[in-house]
């Protein structure tokens, strides 16, 4: 019986190790949010850095108001100069959603932790303006 019992405790212990094994190492990832969930946290709180993932002509010719531009060809290995604090709120955006998902992802791994994907402006529904990026 005693035996039985030990070997239920090890066999829970081991199996517990391996579960928190499994859930430390999984990678963070970018919160994918819609465009109208990202227009409602832009209205409640001013803090976030939206940032524009497309190409200098693409933002000169229609961005979200605010905007910043930083191509995802850009980001690479370095973080970018316009994000300094890891730990804000910043929010994606490109065309139709593929570059912002590639960008969010390589912000998470370069390690910014609060990294929103709102997809594509094609499915932006509100303000838009135009005009070349200043840095």
């Amino acid at each position: 019986m005693k035996k039985k019992i030990l070997t239920l405790i090890l066999t829970s212990l081991v199996l517990t190790g391996c579960a928190m094994n499994a859930s430390s190492s999984s990678e963070a990832s970018a919160k994918v949010i819609t465009a109208e969930e990202a227009y409602q946290m832009m209205q409640e709180e001013d803090d976030e850095i939206v940032v524009d993932v497309r190409t200098a002509d693409e933002y000169a010719e229609a961005h979200i108001p605010g905007a910043i531009l930083i191509p995802n060809e850009s980001i690479a290995n370095e973080e970018p100069k316009l994000l300094p604090d890891k730990d804000a709120r910043i929010m994606v955006y490109c065309r139709s959603g593929n570059r912002s998902a590639q960008a969010a992802e390589k912000l998470i791994k370069m390690g910014y932790t609060n990294v929103y994907d709102f997809g594509g402006i094609k499915n932006w529904t509100y303000e838009t303006e135009s005009g070349e990026w200043i840095e």
